[in-house]
């Protein structure tokens, strides 16, 4: 039965254009071509990275963070209770109305003070403004270094200038050495993502995060298999060019250089608009669309292609909608934080919490003048 099913999975006509099977694919006459078994080595990529990730945010990101004062906000502890404690990990974060009457004649509490008590139970379990800060930098500086290495595998290609050239001799095209690192190094980065989305900065986004990653991986795996690495590339080098931008202004606004954050947030928009929902769609996508047929009859695999395609493009409507909304923010109010992030609450309920903090800001503030002062 195995034996059946793989054979169906890896029939040649679902796969390939017509008159081409498998062993055309083969190594020989000097071409050589990707193959299934090499994805593999994405898993080991992908742990190497999540080593290299933790040792830059903690030897890198972290004394950065510490000189731009980058600090953790001051949370106030929720008080120890057993059937308050049992509700919040075995039922609901956010419990209703009815639940929170129910909650207050169990604990003989009115209902203010038990949500304040799940306000500040929630505001304990979501991290803090350093480790967003070492998240975004880590991205940071990876989505520079990929789109360096993608511009570097395809400045001196004839396909990055002339999009036809995609399809050239398809699927007879020879992989080539820079191809293989980009499209690694490509696939073990959102594999990572996807081992680290359960301890990451949850946002509010986190499904669409999830069906972005599994997305992006299915089409990578696809495009390597079934040879589509020329077209392949170009769309992960349009992919990462904005998403430099994107971390870098997180960066910036969690280290409070808010014009700066402002700034860089403004051109990634207009970069965001141009790649994600110009260049993509109207270049990239149509050049899988219209120019393959010049060269073979439409398959099953062509159109598999072009449907991921079109799910990251809808993902990148959605994700257009929520940058516009930041932009309306940064123009007629004031923007702070990542609008997709699960933002802490107001765990203030009484002018004696609120002085508690300010006090312990301020003596933050006094202590560090004061070492400066002995340091002078």
């Amino acid at each position: 039965m195995m034996q059946t099913v793989s054979q169906w999975l890896w029939w040649d006509r679902l796969w390939l254009p017509a008159n081409v099977s498998w062993s055309d694919l083969e190594d020989n006459e000097g071409r050589v071509y990707a193959k299934a078994s090499q994805l593999y080595a994405a898993l080991p990529c992908a742990l190497c990275l999540l080593l290299v990730r933790y040792l830059f945010e903690r030897y890198l990101a972290t004394p950065l963070a510490n000189v731009w004062g980058v600090r953790d906000r001051l949370r106030l502890i929720a008080e120890s209770h057993p059937i308050l404690e049992k509700y919040f990990c075995s039922q609901a974060r956010f419990p209703s109305q009815a639940d929170v009457k129910s909650l207050c004649k169990k604990t003989s509490w009115p209902e203010r003070r038990i949500q304040l008590w799940f306000r500040k139970r929630r505001n304990q379990e979501r991290p803090g403004l350093r480790k967003r800060f070492c998240e975004a930098s880590w991205r940071c500086v990876f989505y520079l270094f990929a789109f360096v290495c993608g511009v570097l595998a395809l400045y001196d290609k004839p396909w990055f200038y002339n999009l036809k050239e995609v399809w050239a001799g398809f699927p007879k095209q020879s992989m080539l050495p820079s191809q293989y690192w980009y499209y690694l190094l490509e696939m073990g980065f959102y594999l990572s993502l996807l081992f680290s989305l359960t301890f990451d900065v949850k946002r509010k986004d986190f499904k669409e995060q999830v069906i972005h990653h599994i997305a992006t991986l299915t089409l990578l795996s696809f495009s390597w298999i079934s040879n589509y690495i020329r077209i392949g590339t170009l769309v992960m080098a349009v992919h990462d060019s904005a998403d430099i931008l994107l971390e870098g202004a997180k960066v910036f606004n969690y280290a409070k250089w808010h014009q700066t954050a402002n700034a860089i947030f403004v051109v990634f928009t207009l970069l965001f608009i141009v790649t994600r929902l110009v260049i993509f769609p109207f270049w990239l996508i149509h050049c899988t669309w219209v120019y393959p047929l010049d060269e073979f009859s439409p398959f099953f695999g062509y159109y598999f292609f072009n449907v991921m395609l079109l799910v990251l493009q809808i993902l990148h409507l959605y994700w257009a909608a929520l940058i516009s909304r930041m932009v309306y923010k940064l123009i007629f109010s004031k923007l702070e934080g990542d609008d997709r992030s699960d933002e802490e609450e107001d765990d203030s309920d009484s002018p004696k919490e609120r002085n508690h903090k300010l006090n312990h800001i301020n003596g933050s503030g006094a202590r560090g003048r004061t070492n400066r002062e002995k340091g002078k």
